[in-house]
């Protein structure tokens, strides 16, 4: 289990496992619950790349988000 901790976010870290390339855990620690469950729900079973690509440079509030936070967890997992 790789745990990455969020910046900038309503979420405080995001739990993530990848193998073989796909996602198959992932889990916000808090943020708006809807909305982070469901992007969870989302990504598990996905190429971890492809989410990343995806998602990188969201913005919400500012110039980062839950999506672009997941994308950075995703690139220093697999880095």
């Amino acid at each position: 289990m790789f745990t990455y901790k969020t910046n900038g976010t309503c979420s405080t870290q995001i739990d993530l496992e990848i193998q073989d390339g796909v996602i198959t855990y992932c889990k916000f620690t808090r943020g708006c619950a809807g909305n982070t469950e469901g992007l969870a729900r989302m990504v598990i079973g996905q190429k971890a790349d492809e989410v990343a690509k995806r998602l990188e440079g969201v913005p919400c509030r500012g110039t980062t988000s839950c999506p672009d936070q997941l994308s950075k967890a995703i690139k220093a997992y697999t880095a």
